[in-house]
């Protein structure tokens, strides 16, 4: 694990074609570094990689607190543009209690329609109220706190757990 010396000494820059370039202390520049979270849902602020184009790890950075705010910023900007997981804020509404089913949703992003294929494609994390939903076209929804929901929502969500 690198100092935290060392981490001060750390740059990220974009280069003229948008790619992140990770300057290692006394190191040459890595052109087209990606930012990876070891644990994106579980523990989004901890465990964080920075691969490079061939696919190697470059640096392991233990918890992204630890970054110079600078970097920290545009990690947290690629992270955002690559990471899409809408958070279920309201079931609308679903077209039938077997799979595969429609399911119409209120989302932090905005209404949306999904299909859910089958009921193992819905998954409890961190306890029993934290939930993942990966949608037939791919798309992995959250529901951080089932029992923050709306009564209606919870029910329709309990004929399926």
């Amino acid at each position: 694990m690198p100092s935290s010396a060392s981490l001060s000494a750390l740059q990220l820059h974009r280069d003229a074609h948008g790619r992140l370039v990770l300057q290692l202390p006394g190191g040459p520049a890595h052109a087209g570094v990606l930012p990876v979270r070891a644990f994106p849902i579980a523990a989004p602020e901890d465990g964080l990689s920075f691969m490079g184009a061939d696919g190697h790890e470059l640096l392991w950075i233990e918890r992204m607190a630890d970054l110079p705010e600078p970097v920290r910023r545009l990690v947290k900007e690629e992270l955002a543009v690559r990471e899409f997981v809408p958070t279920i804020t309201k079931i609308l509404e679903v077209s039938s209690f077997s799979t595969p089913c429609t399911w119409m949703v209120e989302t932090d992003r905005g209404p949306t329609r999904f299909v859910l294929k089958a009921e193992e494609d819905i998954r409890r994390l961190q306890g029993r109220t934290s939930l993942l939903i990966a949608s037939g076209e791919g798309v992995q929804y959250a529901i951080p706190d089932s029992t923050a929901l709306d009564k209606a929502s919870r029910r329709i969500l309990e004929r399926f757990l």
